[in-house]
């Protein structure tokens, strides 16, 4: 299957804010105190656990690209039961929270920007996968793209 130059842009764009995150810029640091410091570590390791469980669970249809894969199946059990995108919310917890703990406003910075990126990147992907499967409008409608959806009680 080719894909289209817009898949290649999104994960060329994304892979160059994981490598700028990497670097160790100095741009206006600050100190937090040591428990909301190390609660950024916490936040952190849930997003490892996020982002591991979520590969796992795609398994044969995983793929950076945005386009699915030929013969991928749609999955809605497990975390994407509750969240369209548990990977993205995963790096997202990750980098922010280890941003918190290094006490980073430049990793930050680019985990603001790597969300935008990855809401522009699911809601492309989101219209490839509404193409492909028939019943993603009815499962997007009860998932949260990022966060599980909240719901109230309606009386």
């Amino acid at each position: 299957m080719k894909l289209p130059l817009k898949d290649y842009l999104f994960v060329g764009v994304q892979f160059i804010l994981f490598a700028v995150y990497l670097l160790n810029v100095s741009l206006f640091p600050f100190q937090l105190p040591k428990y909301i410091s190390y609660s950024g570590l916490i936040l952190s390791g849930l997003g490892v656990i996020i982002g591991v469980l979520a590969l796992l669970q795609l398994n044969k249809n995983l793929s950076p690209f945005p386009s699915p894969k030929t013969n991928s199946e749609l999955i809605q059990t497990g975390l994407y039961k509750f969240i369209r995108h548990p990977i993205y919310t995963g790096i997202l917890l990750m980098f922010f929270g280890y941003g918190i703990y290094q006490g980073s406003s430049y990793k930050i910075g680019i985990t603001v920007v790597l969300n935008l990126l990855f809401y522009f990147k699911s809601s492309y992907e989101e219209s490839k996968l509404q193409a492909k499967y028939q019943g993603y409008s009815g499962y997007k409608k009860t998932t949260g793209r990022f966060l599980p959806r909240l719901r109230f009680p309606l009386k």
